[in-house]
């Protein structure tokens, strides 16, 4: 990456372990890695590979066990309970794959309930165009399609206004057609509204899109690669 792009999150050392009755399990081992402002990140590998929990320690979710996770001169390993959660509500915008939509709210009132607990959210219905979803806002998620609920999912995470958007696995539960409209959509609040955006997914043809691409295994960084020339998702196949 550029070295005069500014540094957003740095790993320094940072390992997790969790403790199943008598076994120690170490999920991620001594891994080191800055994370620039701007920067279109994927990480691949497979299941146990250590892309979740590396995910939910840059999104505040979780604390290593060793080592340090700063986001710019703060150290999230020191924080209290309430300091993470005031760091998730104000910097992280969070898509998921399978959308976690309130059923009993509209598209619109499902991203009003994320704008009410920030600190300067975008409207709404501004959201919602950015996504193409305007004409849907008065819809419930059961009567969208699998594409537009995650659309929505996407507005809500961009409505807080984060810095970052942490997106586990978004076009796991898509099709091949309506992924790459999620993949252009990504780039979207990448170049247009300056985002960092990190994905993890085990499909690594995804990574073709990304600025730098970085793999895990069993725990560890196994290799990363920068992409002079991201392609387009039109140019991808999976």
């Amino acid at each position: 990456m550029p070295a005069d792009r500014p540094v957003l999150l740095r790993l320094a050392s940072a390992s997790r372990t969790f403790q199943m009755g008598e076994v120690a399990v170490v999920a991620l081992r001594n891994v080191t890695l800055d994370i620039y402002e701007g920067e279109f990140l994927v990480m691949v590998g497979p299941s146990g590979s250590g892309k979740t929990t590396l995910l939910n320690l840059v999104g505040g979710m979780d604390q290593p066990t060793e080592g340090s996770v700063w986001y710019r001169d703060i150290d999230l390993a020191t924080l209290s309970t309430r300091a993470l959660t005031r760091y998730r509500r104000e910097t992280i915008g969070f898509v998921f794959q399978f959308y976690n939509l309130i059923p009993n709210l509209t598209a619109r009132e499902n991203i009003t309930v994320a704008t009410e607990i920030s600190q300067d959210p975008l409207d709404p219905d501004e959201a919602l165009r950015l996504v193409g979803l305007e004409p849907r806002r008065d819809h419930f998620p059961a009567q969208l399609s699998g594409g537009e609920q995650q659309r929505v999912s996407i507005a809500r995470a961009v409505a807080k206004n984060p810095e970052l958007l942490l997106c586990d696995e978004p076009t796991g539960a898509l099709d091949f057609s309506t992924g790459k409209q999620l993949l252009w959509l990504l780039l979207q609040m990448k170049n247009r509204l300056g985002k960092t955006i990190i994905v993890i997914t085990h499909n690594v043809a995804i990574g073709e899109v990304a600025d730098r691409v970085v793999r895990l295994r069993s725990g560890e960084i196994a290799e990363t690669h920068v992409n002079e020339k991201p392609r387009s998702p039109e140019e991808i196949s999976w």
